[in-house]
């Protein structure tokens, strides 16, 4: 029969076992363990009884609550479009200057307008609108096909040089790789292009401005005018403001004459109903406001 033994030191129960010399004690499970332990075990068999639980098959238990997640948000998703098409309808029937003007429909356009943009047009112009290498910065107003809300829409909707059989069609052409200019004829009217920003330039540039002029009235008031403030019929870019789609240092502006540009602008007709494309054109037209 074995007999309990007790440590000497602490005078508390040992197991028995001993290494070394030194006996193990006997240390109990607290009761708070087998308490929360309980606890838990009834709050799940609670559980398991009021709400969806376990799968069955091509099925599951349904709890005697009957609580189905599936159905509240089918609900929450139905009441969203009912709430919607109260004010959609309105946007559809409305003129874009009379959506403008009605504080109440330009406040769902806004809130559904930078989601439709984010969604579909931040990839390229980012999340504010401010555009990146090669992609209008839209918050500028620096409009290459015009500003106003019905352009815009067009524009949205054929797209530029895009699929649309009707879209927008323009490009920069190769002066230099062309053959239609030499390459020091290129960087004279790159330096020309750059001093109608006041861009600083070292006296090299300076010097081939005058040339520069003169090649530019000869070969680029055709799409940029004679002031080179652009065309919003070729989609010509303004060259005298501070915006600058792929950049204003002189190797960009070089390349950019020598090689030639060919935006693209996906045509979102058919990709987006005719009132998202509505609500993103008058969302774009906010950009670069205090509060879009």
């Amino acid at each position: 029969m074995a007999t309990e033994r007790h440590d000497p030191a602490t005078g508390r129960l040992t197991t028995g076992h001993e290494w070394n010399g030194i006996e193990e004690l006997e240390t109990p499970i607290p009761r708070v363990v087998f308490f929360f332990l309980a606890v838990t075990t009834l709050f799940a068999i609670v559980y398991w009884i009021l709400m969806p639980a376990w799968p069955v098959g091509v099925t599951y238990t349904k709890g005697l609550l009957g609580i189905d997640q599936r159905a509240v948000v089918t609900k929450q998703v139905e009441d969203a479009a009912t709430a919607r098409a109260a004010w959609t309808g309105r946007v559809t029937e409305a003129s874009l200057a009379d959506i403008a003007a009605d504080p109440e429909l330009m406040h769902h356009v806004r809130e559904t307008g930078r989601t439709l943009f984010i969604d579909n047009c931040a990839a390229c112009h980012g999340v504010r609108g401010t555009g990146g290498p090669g992609f209008p910065n839209l918050a500028a107003k620096a409009w290459l096909w015009g500003g106003d809300p019905d352009t815009i829409e067009e524009t949205i909707r054929i797209g530029i040089n895009g699929t649309s059989p009707d879209t927008r069609v323009s490009e920069m052409m190769a002066f230099g790789r062309g053959g239609i200019l030499e390459t020091d004829q290129v960087r004279a009217v790159a330096a020309y292009v750059r001093s109608l920003s006041n861009l600083p330039m070292g006296e090299a540039d300076k010097t081939r401005i005058p040339a520069g002029k003169e090649i530019f009235a000869e070969n680029c008031v055709a799409c940029h005018g004679e002031d080179a403030r652009g065309s919003t019929d070729a989609g010509a870019p303004n060259l005298t403001d501070a915006a600058w789609i792929y950049g204003s240092d002189a190797q960009t502006v070089f390349t950019t004459i020598y090689s030639g540009r060919q935006g693209h602008m996906p045509s979102w007709e058919g990709r987006l109903s005719p009132v998202d494309i509505k609500m993103l054109a008058l969302y774009v037209g906010t950009l670069g406001a205090e509060n879009p």
